[in-house]
């Protein structure tokens, strides 16, 4: 029992239980002291959590029982517990980023418009996320606040960057979680912690009071445990920005109706030639299941996704090097070394090598904006293997000896420099750690990709895998 006197509430997906609390089953201050003590016990498990905002989460809690009791309208997720990834500009907090420098900045003056957005929608607000420094990594082995642990196998990375956002869904600490992904950093920690995620179509949604990495790359999206959760809260982060330059003018297109339609109509392939070359056996199994439950037999092949890939590492480094360039002139013993000597090699990138990286994209965007004309998703696995321990230097594709942390973003970078929406739904195979497969969609046809996974939910293909007893 809570101090209200009502059970405390149970995990739960976000949509059940807004349910819950508009019905009085439960009280949104319940919620969250269940929340809150759930990570308190939890967290140092997983260490998906550098920040809680406790005080903050239980005044807005009491906020929404205060209205329920007046009887006024809810907003649709009130009472639903949150958090985000520390890049994310949460008021009166400071936005790491991840980083040991950015702790001398001061806090932020608001919140940056997808947590207000979900705010409005009557989201709580729990906490920040761990990640890799700056974005700049895919295992959220952070060596400031420690490496986020795979709840699935807590000797296993969560992924990254967005590694704390993923572990924490998957750990059922909080049902929603907010991420950023530019080579990967939402698909990637999905796939490996078991979890629905979602790289929308580049500027679909709002960037503002996120702190960038490589701003021609990044994206914001949502993480979640159920495809129903992830569409809602989908459609409440949406709508345009005009003080975000990136951020496109197109009204909202909301996705939660369309997991009813079916995929009646979609032309659908199996991205074949590179994607296959770098998918493990586990890997190449899960699309292998998909395929097969939406009979799926044609396989389509982008010539130039290893030169795409090429193309988004130097403008990753130059980008990303030039934003911190004069922190690494002056601060450099502060910086992570993992992603020090990558940020240094970035602000080395010859001009002309960043030029000639951007034309590679550009054609290749053109490549395969030409396959989309008759084809409306194509599926891969989202990583080429499940999740390896903490600390592996390389791991083995297929006979092949690679690096282990850039590798795991093998099969989301030629993907994330395009802009492409994708949405990474998890495949469980028994006796395997998780993995996913990328849902890829047309730009701007997200709602393409929620219909597919919305049919491999009903086939039993996708599903998120319940977090193992501790």
């Amino acid at each position: 029992m809570s101090a209200t006197g009502l059970p405390m509430a149970p995990p739960s997906g976000a949509v059940a239980l807004a349910k819950r609390i508009r019905e009085r089953e439960v009280t949104a201050r319940a919620t969250i002291e269940h929340t809150l003590a759930d990570i308190q016990g939890r967290n140092p498990r997983s260490n998906a959590f550098t920040l809680v905002t406790g005080e903050r989460a239980l005044a807005q809690a009491d906020q929404i029982d205060g209205a329920i009791a007046r009887g006024e309208a809810l907003a649709p997720l009130a009472g639903v517990p949150f958090a985000v990834k520390n890049l994310f500009d949460i008021a009166g907090e400071v936005t790491v980023a991840g980083s040991r420098v950015n702790r001398s900045l001061p806090p932020a003056a608001a919140d940056a418009v997808l947590v207000e957005r979900l705010t409005q929608a009557g989201a709580v607000l729990v906490g920040a996320l761990n990640m890799d420094e700056y974005a700049y990594g895919f295992s959220t082995e952070n060596s400031h606040d420690g490496p986020a642990r795979n709840p699935h196998d807590r000797r296993c990375i969560a992924g990254g960057s967005s590694g704390g956002s993923a572990a924490a869904v998957a750990d059922e600490l909080v049902p929603l979680t907010l991420g950023t992904d530019t080579n990967g950093s939402i698909r990637v920690p999905s796939s490996l912690c078991g979890v629905f995620g979602l790289k929308p179509t580049y500027g679909r949604l709002s960037r503002r009071g996120s702190f960038p990495f490589v701003t021609s790359l990044d994206h914001v999206g949502p993480i979640a445990r159920t495809l129903e959760d992830l569409a809602l809260c989908y459609d409440l982060l949406q709508g345009p920005d005009p003080l975000d330059p990136a951020c496109a003018s197109r009204p909202a297109e909301a996705v939660s109706d369309a997991l009813a339609l079916g995929i009646d109509g979609l032309r659908i392939a199996r991205l074949d030639g590179y994607f296959e070359a770098f998918s493990g056996p586990v890997a190449r199994e899960a699309v292998s299941l998909a395929c097969q439950a939406l009979n799926v037999s044609r396989r389509v092949e982008w010539p130039m996704a290893a030169p795409g890939r090429a193309a988004a590492f130097i403008i990753t480094g130059a980008e990303g090097g030039a934003l911190h360039l004069a922190n690494l002139r002056e601060r450099y013993d502060e910086f992570e070394p993992l992603s020090r000597d990558r940020f240094i090699a970035g602000c080395l990138t010859p001009a002309a090598w960043y030029q000639r990286a951007q034309r590679v994209r550009a054609v290749y965007a053109r490549e395969v904006a030409a396959t989309f004309r008759d084809t409306d998703i194509f599926l891969t696995a989202a990583t080429p293997t499940t999740a390896h321990p903490i600390g592996t230097e390389t791991i083995d594709i297929n006979g092949q000896a690679m690096p282990a942390r850039p590798s795991m973003g093998v099969l989301t970078q030629p993907v994330s420099c395009i802009g492409l929406p994708v949405l990474a739904a998890p495949v469980p195979i028994a006796g395997q750690l998780p993995i996913a497969i990328q849902i890829i969609a047309a730009p701007w046809r997200e709602r393409d990709a929620f219909r597919v996974a919305a049919a491999l939910i009903r086939a039993g293909v996708c599903l998120a895998p319940s977090r193992p007893a501790d």
